[in-house]
């Protein structure tokens, strides 16, 4: 009983069934606003008021991709409708640019909170993409490429907030390439991002997106600056530096799964995809030797890190293919490598257990 003599799970009762009606009360609304929206749409109302409904419907719901279909319909007759007015001399040239520069400047403003509320809402990074699109097809690109510019600022500090957000990487992907085209009279930035992916693992090495931008990012800065045989083994050197050192924490994912993508440079099949192609074999030898010894080193103080056996497992396998044959002693090695594996990566068992059985079959 409560203190008033009704008992709680009465009050608790009365409260549910009221948020029930207030649900329900809201679920109507929004599907009469729905309603409206859809019917003025087909009717071609394209009104300030109906630009207040799309709004009003996604901030209840980002997600109706639809409703980001008819707000931009709403927005190209805008475009349109100023067109217009121009080629009858109702409104200049200037005033017309002056509008739309107002028109995409609000609704980027309007998608702001949406983007802080909902962070991976593909709809929302899509309508803003479509925003900019639309300032370097109609305005002048000094007006537009500010815009643009302003957009990495915020992609910036939102993925500084979620750093790992993988939509925010791959928009930031689109900005930066739209920053550097001609339409907006830009040039590469590849260095400038290859300096931000470092800082960004600098603030936390289990980013993968930010790994993964990187390998793309360095293929791009040695094509665009036609990088020698040796500034591209250069180029791997450091690379390689790098990951050793962020190794120190070896049960990161993400560390090994570069440390595999900068492997391929010693891979015959694969070289020619990698940062480092025209290496000769007995260079590609030589690296896998010195990774083999340090991923030793590694297992020494991790020895219940599976990604160091599996690592060690390529090395030994890939030093194989070079030399058209594993040695025996090797055989051992990754025969004792793969029974740690079978225990310690359970999921993948079944594929310890195959090449187990396909390296004794070769005994």
């Amino acid at each position: 009983m409560s203190s008033h003599g009704i008992p709680r799970t009465a009050n608790r009762e009365e409260r549910t069934v009221e948020a029930r009606q207030r649900e329900l009360i809201e679920i109507a609304q929004y599907q009469q606003l729905v309603e409206e929206v859809n019917t003025e749409i087909k009717r071609k109302e394209f009104t300030p008021a109906l630009l207040q409904k799309t709004a009003d419907l996604l901030k209840k719901n980002p997600e109706y991709y639809t409703i980001w279909n008819h707000r931009r319909r709403i927005y190209v007759n805008e475009f349109h409708d100023l067109e217009n007015e121009v080629a009858s001399r109702k409104i200049t040239d200037d005033t017309k640019i002056s509008n739309i520069l107002d028109i995409i400047q609000l609704d980027l403003q309007f998608l702001f909170p949406l983007l802080l509320k909902f962070p991976k809402c593909y709809w929302i990074w899509n309508h803003r993409l479509w925003l900019l699109q639309q300032s370097t097809a109609l305005l002048p690109a000094t007006q537009a490429r500010k815009l643009w510019e302003e957009e990495l600022g915020l992609v910036g500090k939102m993925l500084s907030r979620d750093s790992r957000n993988f939509h925010g990487w791959g928009y930031r992907r689109i900005v930066v390439s739209s920053l550097e085209s001609s339409a907006l009279q830009g040039q590469s930035m590849s260095r400038q991002e290859l300096a931000y992916t470092k800082k960004m693992i600098g603030t936390n090495l289990s980013n993968f997106s930010a790994w993964h931008n990187r390998s793309k990012l360095i293929l791009k800065i040695l094509d665009e600056e036609e990088a020698s045989n040796n500034e591209r083994k250069d180029m791997l050197d450091e690379e390689l530096e790098l990951i050793h050192k962020a190794l120190f924490d070896p049960y990161d994912q993400s560390l090994w799964f570069y440390h595999q993508t900068l492997m391929c440079a010693f891979d015959p099949d694969q070289a020619n995809k990698s940062m480092a192609p025209n290496l000769s074999n007995a260079q590609r030898l030589e690296y896998i030797a010195s990774e083999r010894e340090y991923i030793e080193e590694v297992l020494e103080d991790a020895q219940d890190c599976k990604w160091a056996y599996q690592s060690l497992i390529e090395c030994t396998l890939l030093e194989a293919k070079l030399n058209n044959g594993l040695p025996e002693v090797d055989k051992t090695k990754v025969l004792k490598w793969t029974n740690e594996l079978k225990s310690r990566d359970l999921l993948r068992k079944g594929r310890w257990l195959d090449l187990e059985q396909s390296l004794v079959k070769d005994t």
